[in-house]
């Protein structure tokens, strides 16, 4: 199986949740902040009944560029764990089992690569300080970006309470 292939597939899994939303393209002339504004916007079309009316959020790639940070690979299998088995809305509420989604966030970031550029929006997530910028209109959301010389992954959850 390609790269791509097991890329896809890897994300697929981690998105499998309710509110969480993958992509992987290759990587030619996309930037990240267009691949997570393209994902945020399919994350808002899907989850349009349950935002807040009058909603507000980042409409460009400039401006999620803003809201992003950049981290190392350690920190984004930290993440895509994160994202694809805690909740956002409700801390400690486990969606998916941990362990397994941990291993699938390892291959995904072993076959992006270590070395890769990532980014986030997340710059807190302990229980008494969570902190993100937002890269939706919705209430919480949550984003890890990857980018290698030849693919692009994004997982994004998003939530309302």
């Amino acid at each position: 199986m390609d790269v791509a292939t097991q890329l896809r597939s890897l994300i697929g899994s981690l998105a499998r949740g309710s509110g969480v939303f993958g992509c992987v393209v290759a990587r030619q002339g996309t930037s990240v902040p267009d691949l997570v504004r393209e994902v945020a916007a399919k994350a808002e079309r899907a989850w349009k009944d349950y935002a807040v009316a009058g909603a507000v959020g980042p409409d460009t790639p400039e401006e999620v560029k803003e809201a992003l940070s950049q981290i190392d690979g350690v920190r984004a299998v930290d993440l895509l764990t994160y994202l694809a088995a805690e909740d956002l809305v409700f801390p400690g509420t486990p969606r998916r089992d941990r362990a397994h989604v941990h291993r699938v966030a390892e291959r995904v970031v072993r076959l992006l690569g270590y070395q890769s550029d990532w980014y986030t929006n997340i710059s807190d997530l302990s229980p008494r300080a969570r902190a993100w910028d937002p890269v939706t209109r919705h209430t919480f959301d949550g984003v890890v970006a990857g980018i290698s010389n030849d693919f692009a992954v994004v997982l994004l959850q998003v939530g309302e309470d």
